[in-house]
């Protein structure tokens, strides 16, 4: 089983538009975090797909160990 790498111990703040389809990288090791860039293609671990109904802003995790894909639940903390 792959494990995800930490991309970084702090979330990214991202303005997500309303009915757009985001793909979140769930394994670290995308150059455009936090969203998918491809990179997981030599691994198990696939990315979270999702859109929004209202646009916001948002908190992406970047440590990739949350409980809430793909918004930060502050499981950076212990790391």
């Amino acid at each position: 089983m792959d494990y995800p790498k930490i991309a970084a111990k702090v979330p990214a703040k991202v303005k997500l538009e309303a009915g757009k389809n985001y793909a979140w990288c769930a394994c670290g090791l995308s150059a455009n975090q936090p969203f998918c860039d491809g990179s997981h293609k030599d691994t198990s671990i696939k990315p979270h797909i999702f859109k929004v109904d209202e646009g916001k802003e948002a908190y992406l995790c970047q440590c990739k160990q949350t409980g809430n894909q793909p918004y930060c639940d502050g499981s950076h903390k212990n790391l």
